[in-house]
């Protein structure tokens, strides 16, 4: 009988292969935030107008976290954020492919 050959290494070559295409890759959330600034007599805080910044918040060594971003980094980090996701759905689709690999394969009904 004909031995199938190893399907690991195969299932090991096409997930590193997706990687690179992944990169930058973060997990958290980026938002539009706007607050008054620390000058006294700011004319824009004095309407209420109040100033839109941008905070990333994440999660470190189990706390929440956040901190602000640069305007212009923030085409980085939404493409960070998008890849994240996206290698989120990669591992969550190796679960069973792998152990799919692992299983002996079914022997035919009598």
């Amino acid at each position: 009988m004909k031995r199938n050959p190893d399907p690991l290494p195969l299932l090991k070559k096409k997930f590193l292969a997706q990687l690179p295409s992944l990169w930058p890759a973060l997990k958290g959330s980026l938002a539009l935030v706007k607050k008054p600034c620390i000058r006294k007599n700011c004319p824009a805080c004095a309407r209420g107008d109040k100033h839109p910044s941008w905070i990333l918040a994440f999660t470190q060594d189990g706390r929440g976290r956040c901190m602000y971003v640069p305007k212009e980094l923030v085409p980085l980090l939404r493409q960070g954020l998008q890849n994240g996701r996206r290698l989120e759905q990669l591992l969550s689709a190796l679960g069973p492919d792998l152990l799919h690999a692992h299983r002996p394969p079914r022997r035919p009904s009598p």
